[in-house]
């Protein structure tokens, strides 16, 4: 089975909606989008993510399910480094990587900021509902691993999130969410690929083919967004800061 998750297109968060530049993404990407055969189409209950899979839905002509837990990550904490209340996976480096829990995948809700935001419980959320879709996809959890109770190569498409993204990656592969919020960075409209391996009979695992990967925008000669990215150097001052 393959899953293709694709982030929205560039955002005006004020109105949970596209700017002008991110309807052009969801354009291209429907273009891109719409040389496969999806099994079935999931996208998130906001805005900016249902005006980004109308092109793709439009151009193939079908209907997408909307899936509470597909939102993006709603779990803000009052961050010890700032003082302010952020989403939980915006850390300045110096602090997160301090802290050894972050790096485990068991342990990377326990301190004390992510208790209180009850960061852990909204990850179970997101874990739970992607395994029981998954399920019902012929892929049932064991463990690390998941049975494959009826293998197939379908595509599943989702519309999502940069943050609840990273969160389902965390729980397919079996890392800490900590790692792929910092280490990596989904462009508006990015498209990633995971599929499963079975390398023994019933017993399957995932994994990413392509994280990111905004080529149908430099197909056409654009330039990705820069919404979830910092500076690039902290003396570039029209790039974002913290």
């Amino acid at each position: 089975m393959k899953l293709i998750i694709v982030r929205h297109g560039d955002p005006d968060y004020v109105h949970d909606t596209l700017t002008e530049r991110g309807k052009l993404e969801a354009k291209l990407a429907a273009d891109r989008l719409a040389a496969h055969d999806f099994a079935a189409i999931y996208v998130s209950p906001l805005g900016r993510a249902q005006d980004t899979a109308r092109f793709t839905l439009d151009r193939l002509k079908r209907t997408a399910e909307t899936l509470p837990w597909l939102r993006e990550f709603e779990a803000p904490i009052q961050h010890p480094d700032t003082g302010d209340r952020r989403v939980p996976w915006d850390w300045l480096p110096g602090v997160w990587t301090a802290e050894p829990r972050f790096y485990d995948k068991d342990r990377w809700s326990e301190p004390d900021a992510m208790q209180a935001g009850g960061v852990g419980a909204e990850a179970k959320r997101v874990f739970e509902g992607l395994d029981a879709l998954l399920a019902e996809h012929g892929y049932r959890r064991e463990n690390g691993w998941y049975r494959a109770e009826r293998p197939n190569t379908d595509t599943l498409l989702f519309f999502c999130h940069f943050g609840v993204e990273c969160v389902m990656l965390s729980h397919l592969i079996g890392v800490s969410p900590m790692i792929l919020w910092h280490g990596f960075c989904a462009a508006p409209t990015a498209v990633t690929v995971v599929t499963t391996e079975e390398r023994r009979e019933g017993i399957a695992s995932f994994r990413i083919n392509t994280f990111g990967d905004t080529g149908h925008l430099y197909a056409a000669g654009e330039e990705p967004s820069f919404s979830a990215r910092f500076c690039e150097m902290y003396s570039l001052a029209d790039q974002r800061h913290d």
